[in-house]
């Protein structure tokens, strides 16, 4: 009799809990945009990780864009470590602005 009144009560309180919010209002809510600069940080992390094969990327940011007329430069700044070394390395992805082909890629190590 006691199993079967804790049963009652749990599927009682269970259909009866109600949520603030639907599952897919969550899903909806965590999409993100994509943001522009997404290819470029993927090939700032595919040439960083080709120059620096022993290094783990510890963090990255995107500084920002230079616009040119017929190009432009994604900069970047990863965070690396590598043995007991921490450093910065500033990497500018320069691109053709009509067929987006990478121009040049750029490295400058700093300590900061």
């Amino acid at each position: 009799m006691k199993k079967l009144l804790i049963c009652l009560l749990i599927s009682l309180f269970c259909s009866n809990v109600s949520y603030p919010f639907h599952l897919n209002q969550i899903a909806h809510a965590q999409q993100k945009p994509i943001p522009p600069y997404a290819k470029w940080s993927k090939v700032a992390l595919e040439k960083t990780k080709a120059k620096y094969p022993n290094a783990k990327i510890v963090d990255y940011l995107h500084i920002g864009r230079r616009s040119g007329q017929s190009t432009s430069t994604e900069r970047f700044k990863f965070w690396l470590k590598e043995n007991q070394k921490e450093f910065g390395v500033f990497v500018n992805i320069e691109f053709n602005n009509q067929t987006e082909q990478v121009v040049n890629v750029t490295f400058q190590e700093t300590t900061r």
